[in-house]
């Protein structure tokens, strides 16, 4: 699908990718950017992967301690979510370059952060529950 853009004195073409395809030549977040380069093209697959295991270590974060001001809870866990919606969205867009690296860069990168935030939720349960013999984590 051809769309016309125009930048105020000349007229140029950008051709849309609408369906999967595999290969270096995308646009990734950025016009220009992996810009045919496959280091660049390497380093926006990385890129997408930590904003994807970003997003899943955030959303399952800890909740706030006992003791900690209603207010000053409230703000942090706000913050937290400002980033973990905006990484999600920088995903999303990323993904709709229609280009297979990509996606699989940003499925990897969700699995193994899940992986990593549950992990560590069991380690967790586990230290608090270390007496018991049966240990529930709800998930």
């Amino acid at each position: 699908m051809d769309m016309p853009m125009s930048n105020g004195t000349n007229n140029m073409m950008m051709q849309m990718q609408m369906s999967f395809y595999w290969g270096k030549h995308a646009i990734v977040l950025f016009s220009g950017w992996p810009n045919h380069s496959l280091g660049n093209y390497i380093l926006a697959m990385l890129f997408v992967c930590i904003l994807a295991m970003a997003i899943e270590i955030l959303s399952n974060q800890p909740a706030i301690k006992r003791g900690t001001s209603p207010l000053i809870g409230g703000l942090i866990q706000t913050c937290v979510h400002f980033f973990r919606i905006s990484f999600v969205y920088l995903v999303m867009l990323a993904v709709m370059s229609f280009n297979v690296g990509i996606f699989i860069a940003a499925v990897v990168g969700h699995s193994l952060g899940f992986f990593i935030a549950r992990s560590r939720a069991i380690a967790i349960a586990n230290r608090e529950n270390q007496g018991s013999s049966s240990v529930t984590l709800k998930i």
